[in-house]
């Protein structure tokens, strides 16, 4: 039997760690003081847009201050936007095609002090562009359902992660955590993050596959839990993976969540693992999120 995939109606509503999806209201977001921040994880389409928004509104100030002196530029109609705007779009990139330049010392002084700004200009955006694209990112899939099924006689939420990359994640370590809300005796509510412990928490060597299992014993927060239960207390099983990619020999790291209707109850992963003609171990990653 395939993967099924959940019920969108059946989804919870509240937000969710895992998809970030909490609003923040009455706090200062200090935009202009995150603005590295923002570029750095804005999608590649917003980065570019945000780019090349402020090289038009660049060339817009200086071709205002050219338009000025309207003899200033040899060769461009005087008091003409357009033609102090690409003469401005010149100066700044460096180009000089030598059909137009300046002429008189106004025109020269906002020249130089283009060129001084199209110098920061370009240092910026290269500084950007090289953190964007040096930011080590982890490429680990997650399974898009969790198991509950018997291992050893024991009941053990189970799911799956694979690198996606041709390399190794060196000393990796995955943390489980039941984030759900739970009332004290004065009636106060409270979102509580329970720890759960996995039987293998660490890895030397993370290259293919790493099968996630926690048991179910009386000292675990799914301890008598059912996918009702847990949706009655907005239960949330947060993973948090990291360890060293050899390649970029930096910390890595990545997170996914399960809400209750993602897991499957009584159900169990379907094999990935089948064996070659020439006899070698293969990894059928067509497989990877189907239960059975």
């Amino acid at each position: 039997m395939g993967d099924e995939t959940p019920d969108p109606a059946s989804s919870d509503a509240y937000p969710r760690l895992g998809a970030q999806g909490a609003a923040y209201v009455g706090l200062s977001r200090g935009a202009w003081r995150d603005a590295y921040h923002w570029l750095l994880i804005m999608p590649n389409w917003a980065f570019l847009g945000v780019l090349a928004a402020a090289f038009l509104a660049v060339n817009a100030v200086f071709a205002g201050l050219y338009v000025i002196d309207p003899g200033g530029v040899v060769n461009a109609r005087p008091g003409n936007f357009v033609d102090a705007f690409f003469f401005s779009a010149q100066t700044l990139g460096s180009v000089g095609y030598g059909a137009m330049w300046p002429k008189s010392a106004w025109a020269n002084a906002v020249a130089t002090f283009e060129i001084f700004v199209g110098l920061f200009n370009l240092g910026i955006a290269t500084g950007l562009l090289f953190a964007r694209i040096s930011k080590p990112t982890a490429r680990i899939m997650f399974s898009r359902r969790a198991v509950v099924t018997d291992f050893n006689g024991v009941p053990t939420l189970m799911f799956r992660a694979a690198n996606q990359r041709h390399n190794l994640v060196v000393e990796a370590e995955v943390s489980v955590t039941m984030i759900h809300n739970v009332t004290s005796r004065e009636g106060q509510e409270l979102r509580r993050f329970d720890e759960m412990p996995v039987l293998r928490s660490k890895t030397p060597l993370f290259y293919l596959t790493w099968q996630v299992m926690h048991p179910i014993d009386e000292a675990s927060p799914l301890f008598g839990q059912t996918t009702e239960s847990l949706r009655a207390a907005q239960a949330e099983i947060l993973v948090v993976m990291k360890g060293i990619d050899e390649t970029f020999v930096s910390t890595i790291h990545t997170r996914a969540s399960y809400a209750p209707h993602e897991i499957a109850w009584g159900r169990r992963f379907a094999d990935i693992f089948t064996n070659l003609p020439d006899g070698r171990r293969a990894i059928d990653f067509r497989r990877f999120h189907d239960i059975v």
